[in-house]
């Protein structure tokens, strides 16, 4: 999905991207098969069971898919034009990426039911401390920086709108997240004591 469009192997925001990506997951993947092989197999899931959770992703993964064509395609045009600003701010962009994914990583070792599809289970519990005591969804705010900072690392602004499309079905997923869960007495505490959903002091 990088190289192919770019036509090119000489990609080197494509590179370092995955660099940034693999070199924290595979060490996270030995540490949780070892210490949680529960939680790799909530991961693992993607068939949602909630009707609403299965049209968001549906698009979500149709989005996705053509934005990360879009960087490959501008590398081997030249629609972004880089000028050296651009090169310096892919640098910056590459490490916040970084940071949000090490972020998520966090979440699911404070949180062990952090499951890829939206469930409850039993013995479930609601979880309020590391990043949740921030906002409820560490989770999707860590994701959603990684997609608007993504075009940026990978050197494209022309890429921008298409991973900024990804949000809205973000915003969408946890607003429906929170009615599936809505009810429970500690879920309803816990949104009484974290007020912001995504973005601290904003929202």
């Amino acid at each position: 999905m990088l190289f192919i469009p770019a036509g090119s192997l000489k990609f080197w925001h494509g590179w370092v991207y995955l660099m940034v990506w693999f070199v924290p997951a595979l060490p996270a993947l030995v540490y949780f098969y070892r210490h949680d092989p529960q939680l790799v197999e909530r991961r693992l899931r993607h068939k949602e069971k909630v009707r609403e959770q299965k049209l968001i992703m549906t698009f979500v993964y149709i989005i996705f898919s053509a934005a990360f064509l879009l960087p490959g395609l501008d590398h081997r045009f030249g629609w972004s034009h880089p000028p050296l600003q651009l090169t310096v701010f892919s640098h910056f962009s590459q490490a916040v990426v970084f940071c949000a994914y090490l972020m998520t990583l966090w979440v699911m070792k404070v949180n062990r039911f952090a499951a890829r599809t939206i469930q409850v289970e039993p013995g479930q519990e609601v979880i309020s401390t590391g990043p949740y005591r921030i906002v409820r969804h560490p989770m999707y705010l860590g994701v959603s920086v990684m997609f608007l900072f993504t075009p940026l690392a990978l050197g494209s602004y022309f890429a921008l709108p298409a991973f900024v499309l990804i949000i809205p079905l973000v915003v969408l997923r946890l607003l429906n997240e929170e009615k599936f869960s809505a009810g429970s007495c500690p879920v309803t505490e816990y949104c009484l004591r974290t007020r912001f959903r995504l973005v601290p002091f904003v929202w």
